[in-house]
């Protein structure tokens, strides 16, 4: 179903990202851009893999992640470097334009890519993830969201914890917090046991120094740029608040918003048929 390579992207310093990629290389290309950042793009292989027979799906894991080069100095694991290296990855691989999947810290990179190279970009979906930033105080009256965060709060925590160990062990902390349903919680937590989890990109997190990702004029830029824009969202994110969809919705007029019902931040765990049936209606809009 995909074909795993490494691809230079960088020189200084040489970077090789891990890209998997479905066989059909005459089809339209889907780039696939994961979050965390420390973790890999497995945890979106399902349900992304039904598209493998229709398009070219490419699953990149970012620099310091998964199998792609590791161990570099802090001052080269930023959004910019990030977003450099999946231009060049698209270069690598002689494709043009791309339709364009960010998933939560993906999607700030996914709309770095396209304001910043808006000619690779066709069609951009930001999923689980926003365009506006985080209110301090979105959450404060979800009582159900602070009781399941505790146990991630606790690893956070941990002194004992650091490095790819902390990473593993606050995503599974976190994984009811990240899934709403409570029966799709054991699919999930084997979904994690298959990630290859990093620690590259927590070192400046923790030491304050790794810059934002978020770019500050997004909406307005977005808005300007007029590329086909969907929101694909879960009602019940604990991550990136649900109401920030309609927000950007009034600021985008272009964009459109998808909102599923009994889904959590890992929508595409809690609801693989529909998010999947959202992304495809999407895609086969005429990009014009």
């Amino acid at each position: 179903m995909f074909t795993e390579t490494r691809v230079r992207v960088a020189s200084e310093p040489p970077v090789e990202l891990f890209v998997a990629r479905s066989r059909n290389s005459r089809r339209e290309p889907l780039l696939v851009i994961h979050g965390g950042p420390d973790w890999d793009h497995t945890y979106l292989r399902t349900p992304l893999s039904r598209l493998a027979d229709r398009r070219m799906v490419i699953l990149p894991d970012l620099r310091g992640c998964g199998r792609s080069t590791r161990g570099l100095t802090d001052e080269h694991y930023t959004p910019k470097a990030a977003t450099e290296d999946l231009a060049a990855l698209l270069d690598a691989l002689e494709v043009e334009q791309a339709d364009v999947l960010g998933f939560s810290y993906g999607g700030y990179l996914a709309q770095r890519l396209a304001l910043s190279a808006p000619e690779r970009v066709r069609r951009l979906i930001i999923a689980s993830s926003s365009v506006l930033p985080v209110p301090e105080d979105a959450f404060d009256h979800w009582p159900e969201r602070t009781e399941r965060l505790k146990a991630e709060a606790a690893v956070w925590s941990d002194p004992s914890l650091s490095g790819m160990e902390l990473t593993r062990a606050a995503a599974f902390a976190s994984a009811s917090a990240n899934v709403w349903r409570a029966e799709v919680l054991p699919e999930y937590l084997e979904v994690l046991h298959e990630v290859r989890f990093s620690g590259d990109w927590l070192r400046g997190w923790q030491a304050g120094t790794l810059p934002s990702a978020r770019l500050p004029d997004a909406p307005r830029e977005l808005a300007a740029l007029g590329i086909p824009l969907l929101l694909l969202h879960g009602r019940q994110d604990m991550t990136f608040p649900v109401e920030l969809v309609a927000a950007a919705l009034e600021r985008i007029p272009t964009a459109r918003g998808v909102v599923l019902e009994e889904a959590g931040h890992m929508a595409h765990i809690d609801q693989p048929a529909a998010w999947l049936d959202a992304l495809e209606s999407f895609l086969s809009v005429d990009a014009g």
